[in-house]
């Protein structure tokens, strides 16, 4: 039996550039990973099977189109095992579709316990190959700590980052469709008159001020610096965030932006304690399903224990 520990995202930047002709968008993606996290157990048995637990666990599918079984089974065939076995249990704790890339890390944890389990000693630069094949934010999930995506957001380049930084997560009834965000992304620019394509947008990169502050380990400059483009398509979609993002910058907090895609708000907090006192008053809002007070930076995937 092999436990995998993964931890949830935030983007404390995501520019979006145009829409490529492929379909996707140049970002410039500085991943921020957080103590909140799932659990992916892996035993041997027959085939490719998945059970999960958690508050959400009913949200989560538990067939071939999620991504830890995919994972595994990506795996398997990179080594050539014709027929995988593997049990994968996900503890649940990262909301689903709640813009966290709760089920990219699902995927970078059962890469890592099917590799543990299997005794294959995968070398890290394969896995990453791997991953990216599954998805944009699986890479980082492997890796954690701070990075800046390019591409998709799976060209990865580590960030200097100093001291721990406290976040408040505000999560959302319900989730967002990534894809469907980045389409609104795409409609609000083109109703602004701006263009939405990649030869009218220009590539985004990350932001000095940003980086700086990382680097610095200053909560207020990274406060002040925090954004996303996805930001105004997620609350187009869903105009009730609005009133959560309001609630935790009027309980305290330094910033606040939604995260990735939506529709989990996240609170940038001086301390601590000021992160449990967010937290509260966002549970007493009535603005969000629950809150939950959490660190960073912390590693990607690891075998717990």
């Amino acid at each position: 039996m092999i436990t995998v520990r993964v931890p949830a995202k935030v983007n404390v930047q995501l520019g979006v550039g145009g829409l490529r002709a492929d379909g996707f968008h140049d970002l410039a993606n500085v991943f921020f990973a957080v103590a909140l996290g799932d659990e992916v157990t892996a035993t041997a048995a027959e085939g490719v099977t998945l059970s999960c637990s958690g508050p959400d666990a009913a949200a989560v599918p538990l067939d071939d189109s999620n991504l830890a079984a995919r994972a595994a089974r990506l795996l398997a065939a990179h080594h050539g095992i014709a027929d995988p076995g593997v049990h994968l249990h996900i503890a649940k704790a990262i909301p689903v579709a709640g813009g966290m890339a709760g089920g990219s890390a699902d995927g970078a944890a059962a890469l890592v316990a099917c590799d543990a389990l299997w005794q294959l000693d995968t070398p890290l630069p394969v896995l990453l190959e791997l991953a990216a094949e599954l998805g944009s934010d699986v890479p980082f999930a492997l890796v954690g700590g701070v990075a800046l995506g390019r591409g998709r957001g799976e060209i990865l380049e580590p960030l200097a980052v100093e001291g721990t930084f406290h976040w408040v997560f505000a999560v959302a009834e319900g989730g967002l469709s990534t894809p469907a965000v980045f389409r609104e992304c795409d409609r609000l620019r083109e109703e602004a008159g701006t263009g939405s394509s990649d030869t009218d947008v220009p590539t985004p990169d990350a932001d000095p001020a940003l980086l700086a502050a990382l680097a610095e380990g200053d909560p207020v400059a990274l406060a002040a610096a925090l954004a996303n483009d996805l930001q105004p398509a997620a609350l187009s979609l869903r105009p009730a965030l609005a009133a959560t993002l309001r609630a935790g910058t009027e309980a305290g907090a330094l910033g606040a932006l939604v995260s990735g895609s939506g529709p989990t708000c996240a609170f940038l907090v001086k301390d601590a304690e000021a992160a449990a006192a967010v937290a509260g008053a966002l549970r007493a809002s009535g603005t969000c399903r629950t809150a939950h007070a959490t660190h960073g930076p912390v590693p990607g995937a690891s075998v717990a224990g």
